[in-house]
């Protein structure tokens, strides 16, 4: 295989990615290329000079990291959609070079010393802040890539970055296998009581793909979840729950077959590195590292935040689950609630209060209905249009958009919407390409990923039905589009932080929380609604009791978060490694201090948790609830303007718009926050929009 961009197309950076021709045999020529000439680069740069500049330094090396980095964004995010053991093999194969590459550059004294020559010349005064914030940011991670270690612990940082990307590599495929493996037949339809047609026509048709009897279902979100929300079945919830529950662990299902698809070693692995790491570059902990590039202080102040959120949660938690007690077992006949049984019993007590089922709301929602009113909303809301575009995809079922204002490209995105074998579960953005402006002068326009895992279409009597999305759905979907303004939307032209680069972790799901306010506006929701059978629209009433059911069990749900980010923080932060005490027995102290809900002793979560263990939010998880108070109150600002008219809802959105998206990270998220909203933060919104102000 040639290194030709005519022969290897994922050399070829003259538009967008050929995803119709790349192959897992293009992978290893054209990594190995991109870095030979990565490293020439970073040589060239390493020799002295009389006088460093911008020009001269900082663009010929980022020229260089953007397009290595470029093609294996497009190597990793096609391991993420379409894993198959060819592809997944060379991913493999070339991970530890691009670890390799990545520790060298970070630990180079030379490129150290310029960039600090550069932060204390005389031309650093004239440089625009987006390129000032680039050079601090890049002195920052010089610093935590290990740049002023001695020279036999930066060999063991490096040994360390490897193993990490490999372990945490490990950890997903494990979580992939063994949720694509998992499949359990149901013969007889009596045992599937209760679950809505739609999900049994979804599990009939994977039985008939597979060449099996009965209903399939896989633990693949769209097809078991309906059994533990709506199947009347005690036994086949427990059956699902329980696999999902131990799914990649030593009581997994599938841990006969394929012991090493057990993380529980994973897990420790990793956070025996990261204590290591952290201690080479002279931090206590890893929660120290974790949160130096991040908006919070340092860790005693998240615990601090988390702690205090989950005091205000519980007595809503408390009376969320007595009453959920009570109900279970007044007209349910559960004597002793257990895991399985609390989203069965929830939708149950839910449909009684509120006189609605989840089912009913998901007929109003089809996909078209919906992404045609999430497109409506940002069209509004920031005076642009989406349109239809065509470009090469990995998958039939990929759309491609173009957004535009007055005729100008300003960004596109690949919209991946369906579950399917081999694609990685949950929701998420990334970017494939950034904005940047050009030394020609040539405006590079942001392309972003937006990635989900919703039921695909159905086909029945040979006709294909409308995909049919929950309102949970469409709330994910609102998020992640969020996540592709704040990329898309960007009028920063420097690549290290335009869009979403830059941005403090703890601050970057802003954006995404914050669309998520509007799927509860009746004008939002009135123009996305169509029944699935007669077309019409969401009726007010059912909308009126949608929104009374808002916050049906907030105080359960607030604590269920801050649990998580709790055991993350405490595995980051005061959990020993070698120490006596396993990873169970601090994540069994949290749950004492601070669940309302114990999962029963079999349950192994953590062993399938990727955000921590191969996402990028290590003792980060908090993230979601600290940007929940920014995005919360961002929304405010909104719900003060719609009281004042529809020109003051207007300019509200100018002003995020100009404050929060266009900004990226060329400023300090903090800034661009009291830029938008004229003072700092407040937990107030999230409390009262939680239903749990004081």
């Amino acid at each position: 295989m040639t290194t030709d961009a005519s022969n290897n197309p994922l050399l070829d950076f003259s538009g967008l990615p050929r995803f119709d021709a790349i192959t897992a045999e293009h992978v290893t020529p054209a990594i190995d290329h991109l870095l030979e000439k990565s490293y020439a680069v970073v040589a060239a740069l390493e020799a002295p000079t009389d006088e460093v500049t911008w020009d001269n330094f900082v663009a010929p090396l980022e020229d260089a990291s953007e397009l290595l980095g470029r093609a294996w964004g497009v190597v990793s995010h096609l391991n993420n959609v379409v894993d198959t053991p060819e592809l997944r093999a060379a991913y493999n194969e070339n991970q530890p070079k691009m670890t390799e590459f990545g520790t060298a550059v970070a630990q180079n004294e030379a490129l150290f010393a310029k960039y600090k020559a550069l932060r204390a010349s005389a031309g650093f005064d004239a440089l625009e802040p987006a390129r000032k914030r680039i050079i601090d940011n890049a002195i920052r991670d010089f610093r935590m890539g290990g740049a002023e270690l001695p020279a036999e612990q930066k060999e063991r940082f490096a040994a360390i970055q490897e193993e990490h990307a490999a372990v945490s590599t490990r950890f997903s495929e494990n979580v992939l296998d063994a949720t694509n493996d998992y499949k359990l037949t149901v013969e007889d339809e009596a045992d599937l009581a209760g679950l809505p047609d739609d999900a049994r026509q979804a599990a009939k048709a994977l039985a008939e793909k597979e060449g099996k009897p009965g209903w399939m279902f896989s633990l693949h979100f769209p097809s078991y979840y309906p059994i533990l929300q709506f199947a009347d079945k005690r036994a086949l919830r427990e059956t699902v729950y329980r696999a999902n529950a131990t799914k990649a662990s030593d009581l997994g299902e599938v841990f006969s077959k394929r012991e090493d698809w057990d993380n529980t070693g994973n897990i420790v692995t990793l956070l025996k590195l990261r204590d290591e790491e952290a201690k080479l570059l002279g931090y206590k902990n890893f929660a120290e590292v974790s949160l130096v590039p991040k908006m919070a202080k340092d860790p005693e102040q998240v615990i601090a935040f988390l702690e205090d959120l989950a005091r205000r949660a519980r007595p809503y938690a408390e009376q969320d689950y007595a009453e959920l007690s009570t109900f279970a077992k007044d007209e349910l006949g559960i004597d002793q609630l257990q895991a399985w049984d609390i989203p069965y019993a929830s939708e149950k007590l839910q449909e009684a209060r509120y006189a609605f089922s989840a089912q009913e709301v998901k007929q109003y929602f089809p996909e078209h209905k919906v992404v045609d009113g999430l497109f409506r909303l940002i069209s509004s809301l920031f005076s642009v249009t989406i349109a239809p575009d065509e470009a090469p995809a990995w998958h039939k079922d990929v759309r491609f958009f173009r957004i535009e204002r007055d005729g100008k490209l300003l960004g596109q995105f690949y919209l991946d919407l369906y579950a399917r074998a081999g694609k990685s579960g949950g929701a998420w953005m990334d970017d494939a390409r950034g904005r940047r402006l050009g030394a020609n002068g040539q405006l590079q326009t942001p392309v972003a990923y937006l990635t989900c895992n919703f039921t695909e279409p159905a086909v029945i009597d040979g006709k294909v039905q409308p995909s049919l999305f929950t309102h949970d759905e469409v709330i994910t979907l609102f998020h992640e589009f969020g996540h592709g303004l704040h990329h898309m939307l960007t009028q920063v032209n420097e690549l290290g932080v335009s869009g979403i680069s830059g941005v403090e972790w703890d601050a970057v799901e802003l954006p995404s929380q914050f669309m998520e306010n509007f799927c509860w506006e009746w004008e939002v929701l009135s123009h996305m609604t169509a029944h699935a059978a007669t077309g019409a629209a969401l009726p007010r009433a059912l909308y009126d009791k949608m929104l009374a059911a808002k916050n049906f069990q907030s105080g359960m749900q607030t604590l269920r978060q801050v649990e998580f980010s709790l055991l993350d923080m405490h595995l980051h932060y005061d959990f020993q490694p070698d120490g006596a005490k396993t990873v169970q027995q601090v994540i069994d102290e949290v749950r004492a201090k601070f669940s309302i809900v114990i999962p029963p002793a079999f349950n192994r979560f953590q062993n399938s948790f990727g955000h921590i263990f191969a996402g990028g939010y290590a003792a980060g998880y908090y993230s979601y609830k600290w940007a929940e108070v920014l995005s919360a109150d961002a929304y405010a600002a909104f719900e003060e303007a719609q009281a004042l008219g529809e020109d003051a809802v207007s300019e509200t959105g100018k002003r995020y718009l100009r404050e929060i998206l266009s900004v990226g990270g060329s400023r300090p998220a903090l800034e661009s926050f009291t830029a938008f909203r004229g003072r700092e933060p407040s937990i107030d919104a999230l409390l009262r929009h939680s239903g749990m102000a004081a």
